[in-house]
């Protein structure tokens, strides 16, 4: 046979080889759920928890400004109560049941629905604080792998990341998009965009983990709409606590403000 008519035949066993050689890369590339879920466990890690949060309101001149203390009762099934500890807000509760959110004053027997972008204090709102996952409320998709910062903050070695682009499954969620960047070995959140239902550009997250390197310490939120304040989210302790269902039921929290 001539080279002239063994080419075409050449040339298709070359691509036959390469498919079945690019065939295990492509199996590997990393699915976007379960980079979402792993970025989740670094904000929860379990099912049941309780999280003492601290909210911090910082100024132009870097100064904290204003401060609230919180304790977040995480669940299953998307459910979750926040009590609020310090003494200007002390005896109010945000209940979340999937999309329905509760805030329940002291003195009052009566549970006032809320949004999950209703405010707590600075731009900390409910959903910010009482939603501890993402992959029960977004669907992802891997837009693919770039530096972690933009690129004026990116630096001389840029440190690399895949982006996900997470669009919202459910009503009842703060944000309607949200564009995140997870390290590309551990899958750790690194900063995540925050899109509200105009596709407004609401808020920029930065995620700071503890010295372990296993859980997110603080959440820092920088507004994008209004007064570019920053408000910072930490996570001052978590531990294993599964909390009773009555207290997940907004009329029982409403006859019984004492919970503990």
């Amino acid at each position: 046979m001539s080279l002239h008519h063994a080419m075409p035949r050449l040339v298709g066993t070359l691509a036959l080889a390469g498919a079945c050689v690019a065939a295990p890369i492509a199996q590997a590339a990393p699915d976007a759920t379960t980079l979402v879920r792993h970025a989740d466990d670094y904000r929860t890690g379990q099912t049941h928890l309780q999280v003492e949060t601290r909210v911090t309101t910082v100024g132009r001149d870097g100064q904290a400004d204003k401060e609230r203390l919180y304790t977040v009762f995480v669940t299953d099934q998307r459910r979750a109560l926040v009590l609020m500890k310090s003494p200007a807000d002390a005896g109010q509760k945000v209940l979340m049941l999937a999309d329905d959110f509760w805030l329940l004053m002291p003195g009052s027997q009566r549970p006032m629905r809320i949004t999950a972008s209703q405010k707590l204090l600075g731009d900390a709102s409910t959903g910010d604080i009482a939603t501890m996952s993402w992959s029960e409320d977004y669907a992802a998709t891997l837009v693919g792998e770039e530096t972690c910062l933009p690129d004026a903050e990116a630096g001389a070695n840029p440190r690399r990341c895949l982006h996900l682009s997470l669009q919202a499954n459910r009503k009842g969620v703060s944000y309607a998009r949200i564009e995140l960047w997870v390290g590309l070995q551990r899958h750790e959140p690194v900063r995540a965009d925050l899109y509200v239902h105009s596709d407004k550009l609401a808020k920029q997250a930065r995620f700071t983990l503890d010295k372990a390197g296993k859980q997110v310490e603080e959440m820092q939120l920088q507004d994008q709409l209004s007064h570019h304040k920053l408000t910072r989210i930490q996570y001052l302790a978590r531990h294993a606590r599964q909390v009773p269902d009555t207290w997940l039921n907004p009329m029982f929290l409403a006859r019984n403000p004492s919970l503990e």
